[in-house]
């Protein structure tokens, strides 16, 4: 295994701390050569221009990454060595995405074999679905399908089933659910019929509490309405818990499984993204396959120098461990990426919200920033002031979908051009700024000067898609996944634990037994704890 080394003792970090007490500015950085920070991989163009790196500063991040074997992990990761070493298992969503005709040998079996038997059997019963030949209970035509999920369950479907809008079969709908809130359920339901309705519940132990929930809720709509032979119908899981699925009504044959080395947030290229197979079909969904892979493998051979995520992650360094940079907003100029923002949320903030390092001790330097974001032009008209005349830096990423969706008429082109220009403009205000001179040379009012100086120098990226197809969408999914895992090399953490969600279900649990038992005196709560459970049991007594 890759050890584990003190970040702040290598060479490399020692230089990269002197260059960050006084890094040049973005505009006097874009007075010179900057093409070696504008790279293409797997057909999306990277702009890191805008980002405060000089050539010496790069090249002392490349060093720093060789240092910290950056790029021994990462093939450690892809052979399917067991780098989540808290719980002793690899991390390797990357064979979720690889042919069929390859081959990856983990522990002595070959699991490529093993994600292609699920692909192929996720395939079958979508286009059950698509075509009909799949119908509910009393022989109708499923027309919705409700994703019940949490997390890495329901993130990467609901932005994948949104982001390609364009591709959808026309028809059939499909719903998320992921908040144990009843109204989240309620809501959804509330406009479907039980007998044209089918459910993926997804949740590798069938034990996740928020989806349990869901999933008893949805089964007794549908019971109430067609009774209980009906299960079998408008139910399928996505799980390993074969007993609790059978126990729930849910047939085996109608299983489809994962395995302990996919990490939640890391999953969507599996079984869990059944939804999305059934939304755009077989073939766009091997096509974002392909992306990923593409990608993927870009990363895994690609000179770090030319390296889109490996530049990704190591620029991410720089901003938050270095400038001191804590937070990025991810501000996509595609309405159909509106999920975009949050589903990175949990990919970087649940991967590297980490203070201590692989050995368990604890860490003296900044780690995983937080990650937060809007669609443009929404964004413009709510927290963009703050980016631009705020007293905190905020590092952007903006990325731009050149053209609109195919057969888009001549005013939907109009609009599209409308949206780029936004985008592009904000990211040169980000980056550049406006200077009180050149307020003057334009005539503004000197009372108004200091008011509409805009400082600049926000270390903005800019990433460029030509189309938002199910293989771009893969690619850029893919490129964010690996800078993720750079990061987490680089500061030295386990980017696939998640001790800290963990331990909120355990309280949760033992917190839900005493409000099954009335009581707040539970004396492993703390005070504070104690005086909200009693009057939310006070407060509830009222209603029951």
């Amino acid at each position: 295994m890759i050890p584990t080394i003190d970040p702040t003792g290598v060479p490399a970090w020692n230089e990269l701390t002197k260059r960050a007490a006084a890094p040049p500015t973005i505009r006097e950085l874009l007075d010179g050569p900057r093409d070696f920070l504008r790279l293409d991989a797997a057909g999306v163009s990277f702009d890191f221009s805008r980002q405060r790196v000089d050539e010496a500063t790069l090249e002392n991040l490349v060093e720093l990454s060789s240092e910290l074997q950056v790029e021994e992990l990462r093939d450690a990761m892809f052979s399917g060595s067991h780098i989540n070493t808290t719980e002793n298992r690899p991390a390797l969503h990357t064979a979720l995405r690889m042919p069929h005709h390859a081959a990856l040998e983990v522990d002595g079996h070959n699991v490529v074999t093993d994600v292609h038997d699920v692909l192929n059997r996720m395939r079958v019963f979508a286009e059950g679905v698509r075509t009909g030949a799949w119908r509910g209970a009393d022989g109708r035509e499923i027309t919705d399908v409700v994703n019940i999920g949490i997390g890495g369950s329901d993130l990467g479907p609901a932005m994948a089933y949104r982001a390609l809008r364009p591709y959808r079969q026309q028809g059939l709908r499909c719903h998320f659910v992921s908040n144990v809130d009843p109204s989240d359920i309620a809501s959804v339901l509330d406009h479907l019929d039980p007998a044209t309705t089918l459910f993926v519940v997804a949740s590798k132990t069938f034990t996740t509490q928020e989806t349990m929930a869901n999933a008893d809720f949805a089964r007794t709509w549908v019971t109430t309405a067609l009774g209980p032979n009906a299960v079998v119908r408008h139910f399928v899981a996505v799980s390993t818990n074969q007993e609790a699925v059978e126990a729930f009504g849910i047939e085996s044959a109608n299983m489809f499984g994962f395995w302990d080395w996919v990490g939640g947030r890391y999953s969507m290229t599996s079984a869990i993204g059944l939804s999305t197979l059934i939304a755009v079909g077989p073939v766009n969904f091997r096509a974002m396959l392909d992306g990923f892979a593409a990608m993927d493998e870009h990363f895994r051979t690609t000179p770090a120098t030319q390296n889109v995520p490996m530049l990704m992650g190591l620029i991410a360094v720089w901003n938050r461990t270095f400038l001191g940079i804590p937070t990025t907003a991810v501000l996509p100029y595609s309405n159909d990426l509106s999920l975009f923002p949050a589903y990175l949320q949990q990919l970087a903030m649940e991967s590297n919200g980490k203070s201590v390092r692989r050995d368990g001790a604890p860490i003296e330097y900044a780690t995983g920033g937080i990650i937060w974001g809007e669609s443009g032009t929404n964004g413009q008209h709510s927290f963009y002031q703050l980016l631009h005349q705020g007293t905190d830096n905020v590092a952007s990423d903006v990325i731009v979908v050149a053209n609109p969706e195919p057969g888009s008429d001549i005013m939907q082109i109009a609009q599209q051009e409308i949206l780029v220009s936004n985008a592009l403009a904000q990211a040169s205000v980000l980056s550049c700024g406006v200077t009180e001179h050149e307020l003057q040379q334009a005539g503004t009012p000197e009372e108004l000067l200091a008011h509409k100086v805009m400082p600049g120098n926000r270390p903005t990226s800019v990433v460029m898609l030509a189309d938002l197809t199910p293989f771009a969408l893969g690619a850029l999914i893919a490129a964010y996944e690996h800078s993720v895992f750079v990061q987490g090399a680089i500061w030295q953490i386990n980017s696939f634990d998640q001790w800290g969600v963990e331990f909120g279900k355990k309280v949760a649990g033992g917190i839900l037994a005493d409000v099954a038992a009335g009581t707040s005196n539970n004396p492993d709560l703390d005070p504070a704890t104690q005086a909200s459970l009693a009057q939310y049991l006070e407060l509830r007594s009222e209603q029951r």
